[in-house]
């Protein structure tokens, strides 16, 4: 399956999700599902933050405040401490729905509360800690980047996942009240108002957490938001795009500031299947214009959500759809991914951490 649709423009990422039929199980029990390990030398421990901006305006519900949810995983002591669930309830709820009905499948078989590889509040391993931000993809929810956050935290990070509210699927704040998404209808518009409220939801998790230097990635229009804001924003030292387009819309020539004007810092590029620079004029145009280091990885028999948690998940609900994770071998996929991620960031960002990273774990010790 080609993929142009995802190249016009960053809303068709995800809006654009092949309905696809898996083979029928002939249980009807819910698929035991489960993430790869993180393979580093620290256990993982998690909390979540809700994080209020009073001085914003929600872009999506008028008259309400910019509110977010972020999830925090760090280099932990070995604890007791019970396993984080994959997702809240009602997100796990809302994202299984919509999964089912696009592979074919009855929503009670996919249970996305299994237990991840992250103890929720085990004890915080002291001293200093390189920080990572993570935005996911568009309507994606932050928890299906958990295999790459659980790694990088395993291997000494501290990896701040943020969901944007009411452009993803769904997200749960305390006391169970879930916010679904209200984008209004796709447009060239509606994209740069995605792409600059996802900049400014990044750069409040900054000032929120005082942090001062970091890197960040993201898939698909999480690439492309991390990026933008190192456009405007130099505490981001260093960042990857896995997948993402960098245009609002590719036939028009329409691309964001970081393919316009390039960046002084390293931005790493990861593409799969039919996407790469070679095909993606946004990305050319950035390659054109990027006077700091860059690079792609690419994985020519995966595809877009590969890059997610969908490349393992996925081949155990059965015959995993080509056009979403591609023919690549799952774990073969998630080791590429992990290995380049790991040495980008510990290249230009391991030695560069900031004191200020307890501010996060505070609240998890």
């Amino acid at each position: 399956m080609k993929r142009t649709t995802r190249r016009i423009g960053v809303l068709a990422t995800v809006l654009a999700f092949p309905a696809v039929l898996l083979a029928p199980s002939a249980s009807a029990a819910p698929v035991r599902l489960s993430l790869p390990a993180p393979t580093g030398p620290f256990a993982v421990g998690s909390t979540d933050l809700h994080l209020i901006d009073h001085s914003r305006q929600d872009p999506w519900v008028p008259g309400t405040t910019r509110e977010l949810m972020v999830t925090v995983r760090y280099p932990a002591l070995p604890s007791g401490k019970p396993k984080a669930p994959y997702m809240a309830p009602g997100v796990a709820k809302v994202v299984a729905e919509g999964d089912a009905a696009k592979l074919g499948m009855p929503s009670d078989r996919l249970d996305y509360r299994f237990p991840t590889h992250s103890r929720v509040g085990a004890p915080a391993i002291g001293g200093k800690r390189p920080v990572v931000l993570y935005s996911p993809g568009g309507t994606l929810s932050r928890s299906h980047g958990t295999t790459h956050q659980e790694q990088l935290a395993s291997e000494g990070y501290v990896v701040v996942a943020i969901d944007h509210t009411h452009e993803a699927e769904a997200v749960e704040f305390p006391g169970g009240r879930v916010e679904k998404k209200a984008l209004p209808p796709s447009s060239i518009e509606v994209s740069k108002r995605v792409i600059e409220t996802r900049v400014r939801d990044t750069r409040f998790v900054l000032d929120s957490l005082g942090l001062t230097r970091v890197g960040m990635f993201g898939h698909s229009a999480g690439g492309f938001t991390a990026g933008e804001t190192m456009v405007s924003d130099r505490r981001i030292v260093a960042g990857a795009n896995l997948d993402g387009s960098m245009a609002h819309s590719q036939s028009q020539r329409i691309f964001g500031r970081v393919a316009d004007e390039g960046l002084d810092r390293p931005f790493l590029l990861m593409s799969a299947g039919d996407h790469s620079a070679a095909s993606d004029a946004s990305w050319q145009e950035f390659q054109r214009n990027q006077r700091g280091w860059t690079g792609e990885t690419r994985l020519p028999d995966g595809e877009h959500f590969s890059f997610t948690d969908y490349q393992t998940l996925l081949p155990q609900l059965g015959n995993a759809p080509a056009a979403f994770v591609g023919t690549i071998d799952p774990a073969r996929s998630v080791a590429v991914q992990r290995a380049r991620l790991s040495a980008f960031f510990a290249e230009h960002l391991r030695h560069r951490s900031s004191d200020v990273t307890k501010v996060s774990l505070s609240q998890a010790s």
